[in-house]
């Protein structure tokens, strides 16, 4: 039983990495993931990733969901059974402290999924470092995009088990580190062991990245 199981129906207010506030009424908690009803929609949130909850008064005329959040059916809630029904489905995922990325889940792994978008195609993102998913309503689709300009196309790359073994395949390859907005997480990667992945940068400058600090993965188009 989670410390958390009286407040679920009532509105709480949740403190997120990455200085980000969310408010709405407690659906369900799960092993590792609670779900948010906000008003408009359920956002699946980890817990690893909650540095506050509580109780509040603010939007209190929030009313309770019609629809059934995706899992309802399971026994229990967990990330990775949230991403497994997620898989397929168009969903807006939040990894970085200031934006979203719109897309769909292609594949699970044992530390990370696969996510495509079409700003940034395939992307590889460590589940540690997701804030939140927001699957989306049904109809709805990524920037109006219609079926020819955004199919939902099935998965073919075979992949490792772990992040850090995927990295490895992109060796001597240019790649593009959460999302690219920091100039020194884009460049060629040279070389890596299991802690540290060696970068060569646009000026040919050496950097060295902390694996377990990087939220996404994703080759220039």
């Amino acid at each position: 039983m989670s410390i958390f199981n009286k407040l679920v129906g009532e509105t709480v207010e949740l403190s997120i990495s990455g200085n980000k506030t969310i408010t709405g009424i407690l659906i369900d908690i799960g092993s590792d993931i609670i779900v948010i009803y906000d008003g408009k929609q359920f956002l699946y949130v980890p817990k690893i990733h909650i540095h506050r909850i509580n109780s509040t008064d603010f939007d209190t005329d929030i009313e309770k969901p019609e629809s059934l959040p995706i899992g309802s059916e399971e026994e229990s809630y967990s990330l990775r059974k949230v991403l497994l029904n997620a898989k397929g489905l168009f969903a807006e995922v939040f990894i970085t402290s200031n934006q979203s990325i719109h897309g769909y889940i292609t594949t699970i792994m044992n530390d990370y999924f696969t996510f495509y978008s079409p700003v940034y195609s395939i992307m590889l993102i460590p589940m540690q470092h997701l804030k939140w998913l927001i699957p989306y309503h049904v109809g709805e689709r990524p920037y109006t995009l219609s079926n020819e300009e955004l199919p939902l196309v099935p998965f073919q790359m075979t992949l490792a088990r772990t992040f850090s073994e995927e990295c490895k395949k992109y060796k001597d390859k240019l790649v593009i580190f959460d999302l690219g907005n920091d100039p020194n997480k884009i460049g060629k990667l040279v070389t890596m062991d299991n802690k540290h992945i060696q970068l060569t940068i646009g000026r040919n400058e050496t950097v060295f990245i902390n694996i377990q600090h990087i939220k996404t993965l994703h080759l220039p188009k």
